[in-house]
């Protein structure tokens, strides 16, 4: 008896995207670098055996997504180029736009792995960083008094994550984690999760950002982990109640 997969047919790929992944191929075998010069076009339609409209093609391709540069003029040509940070967490923003996560779907990573980083960097920070750390979460030492006033001050504690994140030895780690903060970011302004003012929550993010320098500068990894564990079960909750009582008057002001 013969079984067919019921997994969707996967479309098939164009011949420029497939070039484009053969360029990368051909880029990371030969350990180039950012700034490295790439084979000019009549180079690259020998090399892998195409036409010219389709190696145009995979180069945009390529430099959309910020892979290689192409610089006009005397010296120019096509260079491998490295994507930054910020915009990776960009193009990944926007494919998460359209997932309908949830502050749960946040969360369950952010209790994972957040504890972790903290209890990690604890007595590896050097002053000039925990100055840093204390500034961020010293930011605000009044709770808001206004939506947008709160709204600064959700965005400042999620810099005060991301931020963290940047001094981790793990790069997937500290970009997972950055990103995340990213995410719960444009969630909170697109939701205007930052309205009504919420004292409680400013007031145990602050003391939880306070505590945790405290223990890194300690170099107390246990201390720290526990107070991002209980800082990310405080604020989640906060959160929800936030997005639960603005649900709650949307559906009042629609009777």
């Amino acid at each position: 008896m013969s079984s067919k997969s019921n997994s969707p047919k996967q479309p098939k790929r164009s011949r420029p995207v497939r070039v484009a992944d053969e360029i990368k191929t051909w880029v990371v075998e030969r350990d180039l670098q950012q700034g490295d010069k790439l084979p000019n076009e009549t180079e690259m339609i020998a090399q892998f055996g195409v036409s010219k409209g389709t190696v145009r093609e995979a180069m945009r391709i390529l430099e959309a997504q910020g892979l290689i540069i192409t610089r006009t003029g005397p010296g120019g040509g096509s260079f491998v180029d490295k994507v930054s940070a910020n915009r990776a967490r960009s193009l990944l923003a926007n494919y998460f736009y359209f997932q309908n996560l949830s502050i749960a779907d946040i969360y369950q990573m952010r209790r994972a792995l957040e504890p972790e980083l903290a209890a990690s960097l604890a007595g590896r920070l050097n002053e000039a960083q925990l100055a840093e750390m204390e500034a961020l979460a010293a930011r605000y030492p009044e709770p808001a008094r206004s939506a947008e006033e709160e709204k600064e001050q959700h965005i400042s504690s999620l810099e005060f994550h991301a931020r963290l994140a940047e001094f981790s030895g793990n790069a997937l780690l500290g970009f997972v984690i950055s990103f995340m903060a990213r995410v719960l970011t444009d969630m909170t302004i697109y939701r205007k999760l930052y309205e009504p003012p919420n004292p409680e929550l400013w007031r145990r993010g602050r003391e939880h950002q306070m505590q945790l320098v405290t223990a890194l500068r300690d170099g107390d990894a246990e201390a720290a982990r526990q107070i991002m564990a209980s800082h990310m079960q405080g604020a989640e909750e906060q959160m929800q109640s936030q997005e639960a009582q603005l649900a709650r008057r949307f559906i009042g002001e629609q009777r």
